[in-house]
């Protein structure tokens, strides 16, 4: 789709949809958007320059669908997959992928640590995805150099992050708000630093005594992102770890060096979403994303979860799809799933789909508390359908169409009963939506209660 679009742009030092739509310009990736959301593409090209929306699309990923991250949109939802040493490779992450877009993710991030070679696996991810592909350049940057952090150079981290832009990565976590100076106010947390990104970071400044070198060189960042149009994804390395430690003077310490790196970015015209907690109690959520609004002057809010109580290994996208759906509520513009293997292992096929699901669950009900354009307009014709008994457009409907047509079918399999006026539950005589009342009846009752409404009261 895209190859035509981004050949008259190639050679020009800033290629990022921010630097278009501040100088006016409504590019064919906003054209696309604007049609995709049902919104005026003069709303996307204005909310793109303000730095209140983005447009992920690397222009080296010409098979990348294009779609939007911001406030003014619905809100999205990504899903993580990647290859590990131990426990999957390409041809599994190339499945995850495939189902993923299959049951509506809107991104998926690559964070792969092994099982094969990480540019091998990165480009096939790219290749086969229609969706934009996020990264974490520097587990990369950790395994170049066999796992030693102390043989790390800056030089490492632009290398990697470079190569990630070049293959066609349209975002990328950068964890460059964690300064040195943040570390002790990590002392009194219970879980300490959860981000693995930012756990690398933090043994890197402990065993250099130095400053971040991403914030250090965060302006040679920029170049690279501005030759490929590479949207930064401002990673939060001391996002809380369990509810104990939300909301506390390191993470929003660190959130206000995020927002001084969005300005930094939007300096020179490169596109910005900022990442937020974690596990948050859910009485703190709406202060979380006011707060970030605050801070990074309206960037897009990306959230893991958050998890609202910390007591459920096993059943973690459930607890954090209650805090995701609030989140989405007050604003945040995408959320980034978190598996039933969430703290446990790394997640299968049916656990993408699982957390997937009750994410797309969570995302589409902020868009109907939001009370944007048509977002109830599905469950309406849903809801007709079940109305009417219509249990094939049930099917058709529904978020997973396998998993409603197959708890149907356990116990009324027979396809007599998909015309059926009852299911399993109520049965054929006991089915309350089976009472229908003509209009012509409600019409005599209505006018026998205006008639009579004392003899009524009465009994």
């Amino acid at each position: 789709m895209r190859t035509e679009w981004v050949a008259k742009r190639r050679g020009e030092s800033n290629v990022s949809q921010m630097h278009y739509a501040r100088q006016g310009v409504i590019t064919e990736e906003m054209h696309y958007v604007a049609r995709r959301e049902n919104l005026p593409v003069e709303l996307i090209r204005d909310e793109v320059a303000r730095g209140r929306m983005i447009i992920p699309a690397n222009i080296n990923h010409t098979n990348l669908e294009p779609m939007c991250i911001g406030i003014a949109s619905k809100c999205k939802v990504n899903a993580n997959i990647g290859a590990s040493p131990n426990s999957s490779d390409i041809n599994e992450e190339l499945a995850k992928l495939k189902l993923a877009v299959k049951y509506g993710a809107d991104t998926v991030m690559d964070l792969s640590t092994g099982g094969g070679n990480l540019d091998e696996i990165r480009t096939a991810i790219i290749q086969a995805s229609p969706v934009p592909i996020g990264t974490v350049p520097v587990y990369q940057a950790l395994e170049s150099v066999h796992g030693r952090i102390e043989n790390l150079t800056a030089d490492d981290f632009l290398h990697v992050i470079e190569k990630h832009a070049q293959q066609g990565v349209d975002y990328m976590t950068i964890h460059a708000g964690i300064l040195i100076e943040h570390l002790p106010l990590v002392r009194n947390r219970l879980t300490g630093i959860v981000s693995r990104g930012g756990g690398i970071l933090a043994k890197w400044m402990l065993n250099h005594h130095k400053q971040n070198p991403l914030y250090t060189h965060f302006r040679d960042i920029i170049e690279i992102f501005k030759k490929y149009d590479v949207s930064f994804s401002l990673g939060d390395s001391l996002r809380p770890g369990c509810t104990h430690d939300a909301s506390d003077e390191a993470q929003l310490a660190e959130l206000k060096t995020l927002g001084q790196l969005t300005r930094k970015a939007w300096e020179h015209d490169v596109q910005v979403m900022v990442e937020g907690p974690g596990h948050v109690p859910m009485d703190q959520i709406e202060f979380n994303v006011k707060k970030q609004m605050e801070e990074c002057s309206e960037a897009p809010f990306y959230v893991l979860g958050p998890l609202v109580t910390d007591i459920a290994p096993g059943y973690d996208h459930i607890t954090s799809a209650i805090g995701a759906a609030m989140a989405g509520w007050y604003g945040t513009a995408m959320l980034c799933y978190v598996t039933p293997k969430e703290h446990l292992g790394l997640p299968n096929s049916e656990d993408v789909r699982n957390g997937l699901i009750a994410y797309k669950i969570a995302a589409h009900a902020a868009d109907i508390a939001r009370h944007r354009p048509g977002a109830r307009d599905r469950d309406d014709e849903l809801s007709r359908a079940r109305y009417n008994f219509d249990w094939n457009r049930q099917f058709e409907l529904a978020l997973d169409p396998d998993r409603a047509r197959e708890y149907h079918d356990e116990t009324l399999p027979a396809d007599i009963y998909k015309t059926a006026e009852f299911c399993s539950m109520c049965g054929p005589k006991f089915c309350p939506m089976q009472t229908k009342v003509d209009a012509d009846a409600l019409t005599e009752l209505e006018k026998f209660l205006a008639k009579d409404k004392e003899v009524v009261a009465q009994g």
